[in-house]
């Protein structure tokens, strides 16, 4: 698998386009390019979000592309992505707006078309189907283009979590409900990963998040981008990067398994992997969580006896929370509710998926432990 590693001191797109356009040759992406190529591109934009902070996809990475592309004769391109809360033309417009991929216009056409289809998946899938937004299945080519962070609830978010997105707004916590267990919807991941099945996927991690992601966390930059036709390799050669073990990553774990991911066939090509790289920090969620230390044979037995002891719990901190309801729009177990402009929290049917923390823009949710 060729991995394309291009190192980016900072976000001018004097320095991101020459990176970009060496990345594209050496995965020799210009042999796929034709007059009339309908192509999607799939960010990050969870939430309404400046791109000075390392939660969405950067729009000079996006407007890098985007050049690239006209200049290989391809005119037709969209952004299409479902954030993490209501998919309709109002609350995508400040998506657009806020996440500054604005000056992106007129090149690349911001998706208005917010109808979803359902396609089926493969035999042996565990989902029969998905609900995907129409773009991206319109789509001739699908450039999936994620930002590098830690993940509260998977531990690692790069290209196979960033295709969550194509599910349409709130049926996503629909899906957190239906796949509460971790294993359960890293496979739900994997299996959506298939059905969309980008034709290639960059990593934006210029500057990228530690700690408690997807939104919550704290800059951590490695001034790189990152590109490859197998997405799934390149997010086990990702999350060595950030000093995670890919092998305690559950989507990742699942990808090896499964044969999607070849971490024997890694071929980095262009600039050298950074000398002295750190460690990310870990989310709360994962810090808390010393079952991971415990050999694989014990790990089962042993959450399904203690999962109730020890399992990691949202906690508000009502001096932060503003009522924006935001937590409780995201919740798939409708366990959260606002009251005198307050989130309140009940223990009981909460699943763990902290949903709830990804969305809140006030950072006011915090990890606790049951015991």
């Amino acid at each position: 698998m060729l991995q394309a590693l291009q190192y980016v001191k900072e976000y001018k797109e004097e320095q991101i386009y020459p990176a970009i356009c060496k990345a594209m040759d050496a995965l020799s992406i210009a042999q796929d390019m034709r007059p009339g190529l309908k192509v999607v591109i799939k960010p990050n934009l969870i939430m309404a979000k400046s791109p000075d902070f390392p939660v969405t996809t950067h729009p000079l990475v996006i407007k890098a592309v985007g050049r690239w592309l006209n200049e290989h004769g391809v005119t037709d391109i969209t952004l299409a992505e479902s954030s993490g809360g209501l998919y309709n033309a109002e609350y995508m417009k400040n998506i657009y707006r806020t996440c500054g991929v604005k000056i992106l216009e007129p090149e690349i056409t911001l998706n208005m078309d917010f109808s979803a289809q359902t396609v089926n998946c493969k035999s042996g899938f565990a989902n029969r189907s998905f609900h995907i937004i129409t773009p991206v299945l319109k789509a001739d080519y699908i450039i999936n283009i994620c930002k590098l962070k830690t993940h509260s609830m998977t531990g690692y978010s790069g290209g196979i979590k960033n295709l969550f997105g194509t599910i349409p707004g709130l049926e996503k916590p629909q899906i957190h409900y239906r796949w509460p267990d971790l294993e359960d919807f890293s496979r739900m991941l994997l299996e959506l990963a298939q059905t969309v099945n980008p034709q290639l996927t960059i990593i934006d991690a210029i500057d990228a998040m530690e700690g408690n992601g997807p939104t919550g966390g704290t800059s951590h930059p490695l001034h790189l981008l990152l590109a490859a036709r197998d997405f799934y390799t390149q997010d086990y050669f990702a999350a060595g990067l950030m000093g995670l073990d890919p092998m305690n990553i559950e989507m990742i774990k699942q990808a090896v398994k499964a044969g999607l991911a070849h971490p024997d066939e890694i071929q980095v090509v262009g600039d050298p992997v950074p000398e002295n790289l750190t460690p990310f920090q870990l989310p709360d969620t994962k810090k808390l969580d010393f079952s991971n230390f415990l050999p694989g044979f014990l790990r089962k037995p042993f959450v399904k006896i203690a999962s109730r002891l020890f399992q990691s719990y949202p906690q508000l901190n009502p001096d932060l929370c503003v009522g924006c309801g935001k937590c409780a729009e995201s919740c798939p177990a409708h366990v959260i509710q606002i009251e005198n402009k307050k989130a309140k929290f009940r223990r009981k049917g909460c699943i763990s998926c902290f949903c709830c923390q990804e969305m809140c823009p006030m950072k006011a949710i915090s990890v606790k432990k049951a015991l």
